[in-house]
């Protein structure tokens, strides 16, 4: 059992705003809060603690916001052994958050730009599921799921940021995840809704993927497969800060996957805990921890 993710390490600089700049537009903010983030080490972590074992696979720099990085990753127990210390900063990402949580994001690559496949561990090890995303040069995730694929395990893409993803990815990928947006770029088509949304979703299961999720913010999600559509609600919760919360819904569905839920109840724990990161300010520190989302979504939790 266990996870192994394979993707990208940043430092969050974040700063509230009023709202969103428009373009030209200088906004004045409030302080700035610096954390570790990442969609990589962000999922590993929502990961482990969720209850899963995890390793984590990437690069930081060799400057201050290095430790930073690996600071929460560290106290969740996730196996950074290979977690190269590279040339060059580290990755570093720029939010704003608005004040009703909405947030736009430019991120600065930094050492997770050389990553390459030398990187990837000759032995996947324990882990029985790779959480991969596209913030790494696409060469690393093809080679991470190409051997995943090989050796028997199940793979899990969420295809964000949304960048060209390659048909050989989508073919060996089992479980897609993507937000409206990277549906509709995936799908060649203008984002939709609700019978659209999931229309779209199953066209992407002639690519490859077993099953293709949709995280649909406020809407909850949509999950299509073969033989079935699971619509799920979202949580009910007053967002504060909706940073990092497509982050830890992949992270706790891959971890409930490995320990063996139903997809069903592996996406009920996804959206609470996803959900809950909501709540609070910040990605990894928002991110729940096992007890709060069993408490939250013991009540709606399905059967298995």
């Amino acid at each position: 059992m266990g996870v192994l993710v394979v993707g990208s390490l940043n430092v969050d600089l974040t700063v509230a705003a009023p709202r969103i700049p428009a373009p030209g537009e200088t906004v004045l903010g409030s302080e700035l809060h610096v954390s570790p983030g990442g969609k990589g080490a962000n999922q590993a972590l929502a990961a482990a603690r969720a209850g899963a074992a995890v390793a984590l696979v990437g690069a930081v720099g060799q400057d201050t916001f290095a430790p930073q990085a690996l600071q929460l990753l560290r106290a969740a127990g996730v196996k950074l052994d290979s977690v190269r210390a590279a040339s060059g900063p580290t990755g570093v990402a720029l939010i704003t958050v608005a004040a009703g949580g909405e947030n736009a994001i430019t991120v600065a690559g930094g050492a997770n730009a050389g990553v390459t496949p030398g990187d990837l561990p000759a032995d996947l090890g324990p882990h029985t599921h790779l959480l991969l995303q596209q913030e790494l040069p696409p060469a690393v995730t093809l080679a991470a799921a190409q051997r995943a694929r090989a050796a028997g395990r199940q793979v899990l893409l969420n295809a964000a940021p949304s960048r060209d993803t390659a048909p050989e990815l989508l073919a060996c990928t089992h479980h897609l995840i993507v937000n409206e947006h990277e549906l509709a770029a995936l799908a060649g088509a203008g984002a939709g809704g609700g019978a659209e949304v999931a229309g779209q979703a199953r066209a992407l299961l002639a690519r490859g993927p077993e099953a293709v999720t949709v995280t649909l913010g406020a809407r909850g999600s949509v999950t299509v497969t073969a033989r079935a559509t699971h619509a799920l609600p979202a949580h009910p919760v007053t967002v504060a800060d909706t940073t990092g919360a497509g982050d830890t819904f992949c992270g706790v569905l891959a971890a409930r996957l490995s320990r063996g839920d139903s997809l069903s109840q592996a996406l009920h724990w996804a959206g609470v805990a996803a959900a809950l990161t909501c709540t609070r300010r910040g990605a990894q520190a928002a991110m729940p921890l096992w007890a709060e989302v069993q408490a939250a979504g013991a009540a709606t939790r399905p059967t298995p």
